[in-house]
C-alpha cells in the first residue's frame, strides 16, 4: 500500500508564506528599507524562484547549506526558500570573526555555502580552508528560474535549520530546530493582539534564531514585515512613522539608548501599540520612563532561549502580569521549576524548564550536551526563577551572575533598579566581586543621562536607604558606558555584567 501524501502545510516555508499568499495574495508583505515593497503574492513567487535555482544548483532535501547573509531581504528569501525544498540552513552570524565562521562551517557538515556581497571579504579568507564545502554560491549569481511552487522536500519533525548561541566561551553550539518546531514557535500572535493593519519593523537580527521568532511570526500572522538594516535609535526614529509601526521585539536596554537622548522628542511614535521586551530584566523605573514616552503602548515581557523560543508572555504595563516577571506559557507550552533534586517548586528559587512544540531536537554533534539539558519533555537550561501558584515565571537570571554577600544571594537586577530610580542615573550595572568568591562585596557602575553628573558619595547614603544591607553597593564608579554585546540592528546589545570588574578605574 501507497504511502499517503504529507500535508504541505508540515513544510515550514509553505506554511508561513505560501498559505498567506494564497489567503491575502495582493496584501503587502514586506517593505524593504523604505525602497521596495512586496504582495504576499510577489514575495512568495520570489521565494519560489530561489528555491527552484538552488534545486538547479544542485541543493537537495537534507542538504546541509551555509547561509552567511547580512541584506534582510536576502535573508527572509534564501532562508524561506531552503525551507520550502527541504535544505537545513546553517544560519551564521556575519559580525563573528573569520575564524569561528570556518570553525563552525567545518563543524557543520554543510556542502554548499550561501553569501551575499556584504560578506565577500570572509567568504574569500574562509573558501581555500573548507574544501568539504563543494558548491559556493553568490546569491547575485543565481540564474533565472521558474516562479511555480517548487517540490516541497521536509516537513514536521524533519530538522529545518541550526541556529548558534551566543555562549560566552568556545565553539557556538548549533541548535536543531524542526519544521514543527519553527512553525510553534510562529505563532506567538496567538498570544498578543494586532489588527489588521499590523506592521511589524526590525533590522538586521533576523538572521540566526531571530528568523523562525520575528520573521516567521510576522508573516504567518500576515502582518506588514518592516525590513530595516539598522535598528538602531537613529534608523528607528526615522522608520516608525515613515512605515507606521505597530509591533516590534527589543531588548530594555534600547530604550535607555533611545531614551538618554533629545533626539526622540517631538518625533512621531504614536502608531507604536506592542512592544515586546526580553533578553534582560525590565526595570520598574525603565517601565516608567517607556510608558512616559509610549502611553498608548502596551508593554509585554518575555522569556525564551534559542532552544525554546518564546515560552511565556505577559504585559506588564497593565499590572495583569508582575512587573519583574515574564507571564504565563503561551498556548501550547509550559514552564515548571524544579528544585535541585528535580522536583517541581513553587515561589522558591530554582531550575527553569521549558517544553512544548516550539522546543529544539537537540544539538548538532553533541549528545551528551543534549542529554544533560533535555529532560524528558523539557528543556533545562540553567536559568534561576520562580513560578507562582498561577504560573507566572519570575526569572532572576544566571547562576553565575549572582551576587552571594552576607550569605544571601541577590540578583543584580534589584541592585540596578534601585540605581536607575535616582535623579540622573541613564543605566547601571552590578557585579559581585572577586568573581566566584564564597562571600563578595558589590560593585555598582553608573553611567549619567545626558546633561547629568553623578557622584558616588552621593549615590551611595541613597542607595543605602533603599536597599537592605546584603544588596547596598560597596564600590560605585561613574563610566561613560557599560559593556554590551555586539547588536546587528545598531543598538546596544545585552550587558556583559562580568565586564564591568574590567572598567577603567575598578581594576585595583
Amino acid at each position: 500500500m501507497a504511502r499517503p501524501a504529507r500535508s504541505p502545510y508540515g513544510n515550514y516555508g509553505h506554511a508561513i508564506l505560501t498559505a498567506s499568499a494564497m489567503r491575502t495574495p495582493d496584501q503587502v508583505a514586506l517593505t524593504y528599507r523604505g525602497e521596495r515593497s512586496f504582495t504576499y503574492d510577489q514575495l512568495n513567487r520570489n521565494v519560489n524562484r530561489r528555491a527552484n535555482a538552488l534545486i538547479a544548483a544542485g541543493v537537495t532535501p537534507g542538504t546541509r547549506v551555509a547561509a552567511l547573509l547580512n541584506e534582510t531581504l536576502q535573508v527572509a528569501e534564501v532562508y524561506l526558500a531552503q525551507a520550502k525544498i527541504g535544505a537545513v540552513t546553517a544560519a551564521l552570524n556575519p559580525y563573528w570573526p573569520v575564524e569561528t565562521l570556518r570553525d563552525v562551517v567545518a563543524a557543520s557538515g554543510c556542502t554548499v555555502f550561501v553569501h551575499d556581497a556584504t560578506v565577500a571579504p570572509a567568504v574569500e579568507a574562509i573558501r581555500p580552508e573548507l574544501p568539504q564545502v563543494t558548491t559556493w554560491i553568490d546569491v547575485r549569481e543565481l540564474p533565472e528560474a521558474s516562479d511555480a511552487e517548487p517540490p516541497l522536500g521536509g516537513s514536521y519533525d524533519d530538522p529545518l535549520a541550526l541556529y548558534y548561541t551566543s555562549g560566552t566561551t568556545g565553539l557556538p553550539k548549533a541548535v536543531v530546530h524542526t519544521h514543527a518546531s519553527s512553525l510553534a514557535t510562529a505563532q506567538i500572535w496567538l498570544d498578543v493582539p494586532r489588527g489588521p493593519d499590523a506592521v511589524f519593523g526590525t533590522g538586521a537580527i533576523i538572521w540566526g534564531i531571530g528568523f523562525p521568532a520575528i520573521v516567521g511570526p510576522a508573516l504567518y500572522a500576515g502582518m506588514r514585515l518592516v525590513l530595516e538594516q539598522d535598528w538602531g535609535p537613529e534608523n528607528f526614529l526615522r522608520v516608525v512613522p515613515r512605515e507606521r509601526v505597530t509591533h516590534v521585539s527589543q531588548i530594555p536596554s534600547f530604550y535607555a539608548a533611545l531614551l538618554a537622548s533629545p533626539a526622540h522628542e517631538g518625533v512621531d511614535l504614536s502608531s507604536i501599540r506592542v512592544i515586546m521586551l526580553g533578553g534582560e530584566p525590565l526595570t520598574a523605573s525603565m517601565l516608567d520612563r517607556i510608558k512616559a514616552r509610549l502611553p498608548q503602548a502596551g508593554i509585554y515581557s518575555y522569556y525564551g532561549q534559542t532552544e525554546a523560543p518564546y515560552t511565556c508572555v505577559g504585559r506588564v504595563d497593565d499590572g495583569s502580569t508582575p512587573l519583574g516577571s515574564s507571564g504565563r506559557a503561551r498556548t501550547g507550552n509550559a514552564v515548571r521549576v524544579t528544585g535541585p533534586h528535580g522536583h517541581r517548586v513553587i515561589d522558591e528559587v530554582g531550575e527553569i524548564n521549558l517544553a512544548g512544540p516550539h522546543r529544539m531536537a537537540g544539538y548538532d554533534g553533541l549528545p551528551d550536551r543534549t542529554a544533560e539539558v533535555l529532560r524528558g519533555e523539557w528543556y533545562v537550561g540553567g536559568d534561576l526563577g520562580t513560578l507562582s501558584p498561577d504560573g507566572v515565571l519570575r526569572v532572576l537570571g544566571r547562576r553565575e551572575d549572582s551576587i552571594l554577600k552576607g550569605g544571601v544571594w541577590t540578583q543584580p537586577a534589584v541592585i540596578e533598579d534601585a540605581a536607575c530610580a535616582l535623579d540622573g542615573v541613564a543605566e547601571a550595572g552590578a557585579v559581585g566581586t572577586p568573581e566566584g568568591a564564597a562571600e563578595q562585596e558589590v560593585l555598582l557602575a553608573v553611567v549619567p543621562r545626558a546633561g547629568h553628573t553623578l557622584d558616588p558619595s552621593k549615590l551611595a547614603p541613597a542607595l543605602a536607604d533603599a536597599l537592605p544591607a546584603h544588596q547596598r553597593p560597596d564600590r560605585i564608579v561613574v563610566t561613560g558606558e557599560l559593556p554590551h554585546t555586539g547588536d546587528a540592528s545598531g543598538g546596544p546589545g545585552k550587558l556583559l555584567r562580568r565586564k564591568i570588574r574590567e572598567l577603567p578605574g575598578v581594576r585595583g
